[in-house]
């Protein structure tokens, strides 16, 4: 499905205050230099920003950073944002910015954690290096994660859930610690579990939910 574009949506990402419009130059002092120190989470693929500013709001000592590849979709978060006013969490900053150039951004062991939600499945195989749990992405993440670091990943098609098991599996530096086909039905995985958009929107329709943590060794 071809994504919609919004008229006006690059000029309001780039005139946010919430956007960081030059990543690169943050480069190993995004803790320094937004969040007073504290760790640094990122959610790539963050989508209309319901799971990363939950996330926010949820852990204050906590540094959250929202990416998404399309301005016309990061600007549905930022209007979340905006509508907030002063209740808006302080502790969140997004990026307009393609993962596939994570490593310009973020310097080894930089992050602490990396949350994928409901990414684009691809489904066609000639399409399965675009799948950000390919392991030309994890090799990426594995270097900018923090030795122990974990990535949470959660999606409802079952086929990008087999994949990314694969992936994770055969890839070096990984290490499964959690793997479910059923995420709301475990009491103890599904606890504190905040939900995005796309996961109302499928478990609603009775569709599975898939979730894996997998951490950096």
């Amino acid at each position: 499905m071809r994504l919609r574009n919004i008229p006006g949506a690059d000029k309001a990402v780039a005139e946010s205050k919430y956007c960081v419009n030059d990543p690169a130059e943050h480069k190993g002092n995004w803790s320094k230099d937004f969040f007073q120190d504290k760790p640094v989470r990122i959610e790539i693929g963050m989508g209309k920003g319901q799971f990363i500013t939950q996330l926010a709001l949820r852990d204050h000592e906590v540094g959250f950073i929202g990416m998404e590849r399309y301005s016309s979709v990061l600007l549905r978060g930022l209007q979340k944002m905006e509508a907030e006013g002063e209740e808006a969490p302080e502790n969140l900053k997004f990026l307009c910015f393609d993962a596939a150039e994570i490593t310009d951004i973020f310097a080894e062991g930089e992050i602490d954690k990396i949350y994928l939600n409901f990414s684009d499945p691809w489904p066609k195989d000639r399409h399965a290096k675009r799948r950000l749990t390919h392991h030309r992405f994890l090799d990426k993440y594995h270097t900018i994660l923090r030795e122990e670091g974990v990535i949470e990943f959660k999606t409802d098609n079952q086929d990008l859930f087999t994949f990314s098991i694969e992936e994770f599996q055969q890839t070096p530096g990984w290490e499964l610690e959690v793997v479910t086909r059923d995420l709301h039905h475990d009491p103890k995985l599904n606890e504190g579990n905040i939900m995005t958009e796309y996961e109302q929107k499928f478990s609603s329709r009775g569709n599975p939910i898939c979730k894996l943590i997998a951490r950096r060794v």
